[in-house]
């Protein structure tokens, strides 16, 4: 036990450094990139995410999620499964090259034809790097994956930012899609020396799709349901639109996705050696929530309150209105790794049965508020997004009440305290600077000043056990 503790933590510290640094890279890449190239371009490749990223779901089918989870895995798992990510994805790369002009013609957008038939090449290379970083994750070697993640960000990133330099506009982002692929692939593929064999087991792709199959469907609906607002923007607005809301999407989801990847990767194999002592694992999964909400809760409120600030010395008036998306949709974030901590405990017990119910019942939700708020434009679509991630938490901890006997009522009370602090802090800070001055460089040193000190200074006065445990995790 000691050495799976010694590993968590270990496996912890280089998953957050991976995420951090090449979340990081990716930001100021982005932002600068932003600067250079405007809305539209990133609004074109943000009406294409939902293709990639349906593809992708196809591509590892809930695979790497049972080969975790399987205890007596062996290389004709791995094998089977290798073949057929390379196979979706060869075969979804021909379905989207062909289906092209049919994009291009819904958005009303020429150019997406031949933007979708060559950035869709990223698919088959990152169906190369399923199996080898699925062995690494079980492995507990997320010191590997960090420098590999790290290095394609920045070799990508590097080429974007040449090629955008020099004009070329919405291809530097294909570009750096492609080239972020390649190094990933390649790179993780020579770490591991895995090399696949000449078979395919019926067997074990029956056992590997009977687990990853609900989480394919479980899949497909979120991934459908997170780009519905990119359709929906890009058909009734226009492609600038799409590149503010999508700007705003990604700056408010890094943090909150950063912290929930670290989260779900080193906590899954580890949950899933504590499945059968129901003791242990209850305590383990309040820990992490509790530190989750710790640190993603003041980094999302902070977001929200430097936004407009920071993105007008930054990229700009051009990108006003992205700010302003940032506000609202720092909120839905902010409990998102909570969301994913509660769905964790249905995978490690192996009811994928109950997380895709719970998925169908939280999409149907989604649904019906984007309906209705659609027709209050981007701003109505986002506020509906914020109240859809609050409610869904409630479905979410009625779930996963039946495996850990923890109720939302006992994680209100656990969480309550650090989002009431964490409020007050941010709202204090917010008012204060916009008081005080109005120059935007100094309103965004205040804000961030004043509301550390505060949130820091109450933590310590009303939380300080939660301190003294997030201080201890390093020991």
């Amino acid at each position: 036990m000691a050495e799976l503790k010694y590993k968590t933590i270990n496996s912890l510290k280089w998953s957050a450094l991976e995420r951090i640094f090449s979340q990081g890279i990716q930001l100021i890449l982005m932002l600068v990139l932003a600067r250079l190239l405007g809305p539209k371009a990133f609004g074109l490749i943000g009406m294409l995410a939902i293709f990639i990223a349906i593809g992708q779901v196809f591509i590892d089918s809930g695979f790497s999620s049972a080969l975790i989870r399987k205890n007596d895995r062996t290389h004709i798992d791995y094998t089977t499964a290798f073949y057929f990510n390379v196979t979706v994805a060869i075969l979804f790369y021909v379905v989207l090259f062909f289906s092209a002009p049919l994009i291009a013609k819904f958005y009303h957008q020429p150019e997406l034809e031949l933007l979708s038939k060559i950035i869709g090449l990223s698919l088959i290379t990152n169906s190369f790097c399923v199996v080898p970083r699925t062995i690494l994750t079980i492995a507990m070697d997320f010191k590997s994956q960090a420098k590999v993640s790290v290095l394609s960000v920045v070799l990508g990133g590097a080429f974007a930012l040449f090629l955008a330099w020099k004009g070329f506009g919405v291809w530097s982002l294909v570009a750096q899609t492609l080239t972020v692929s390649m190094c990933n692939a390649l790179l993780l593929n020579i770490i591991t020396k895995w090399i696949p064999g000449l078979f395919f087991s019926k067997k074990s792709f029956l056992y590997l799709f009977g687990f990853g199959g609900k989480l394919l469907i479980s899949g497909l609906l979120d991934t459908i349901y997170n780009n519905m607002y990119q359709i929906i923007i890009g058909k009734k607005f226009s492609a600038a639109n799409v590149g503010q809301y999508t700007q705003a999407n990604q700056i408010s989801s890094i943090p909150a996705m950063t912290l929930t990847n670290i989260i779900q990767r080193v906590t899954y194999p580890m949950f899933s050696h504590m499945q059968d002592d129901e003791d242990k694992l209850k305590k383990n999964y309040l820990l992490t929530l509790k530190l989750a909400a710790l640190f993603i809760f003041p980094i999302m409120a902070g977001i929200g309150i430097i936004a407009q600030p920071l993105f007008f010395i930054i990229l700009g008036p051009q990108w006003i209105d992205a700010s302003r998306l940032i506000i609202i949709l720092s909120f839905a974030y902010m409990i998102y790794p909570i969301h994913a901590v509660n769905l964790n405990i249905l995978q490690v017990k192996g009811r994928s049965d109950l997380f895709l119910q719970l998925e169908i019942m939280k999409k149907l939700i989604g649904v019906i508020v984007i309906l209705i708020t659609m027709n209050y434009g981007i701003y109505g679509m986002c506020f509906g997004l914020v109240f859809h991630s609050y409610l869904c938490l409630i479905v979410n901890t009625y779930y996963t009440k039946k495996m850990t006997k923890l109720t939302l009522k006992q994680q209100m009370i656990e969480l309550g305290p650090v989002w009431i602090i964490t409020i007050i802090s941010c709202a204090i800070a917010y008012i204060g600077a916009l008081h005080i001055s109005d120059d935007a460089l100094l309103q965004v040193l205040l804000m961030v000043v004043i509301a550390v000190v505060l949130y820091i200074g109450l933590i310590f006065l009303l939380q300080r056990n939660l301190l003294k445990l997030a201080l201890s995790i390093r020991k």
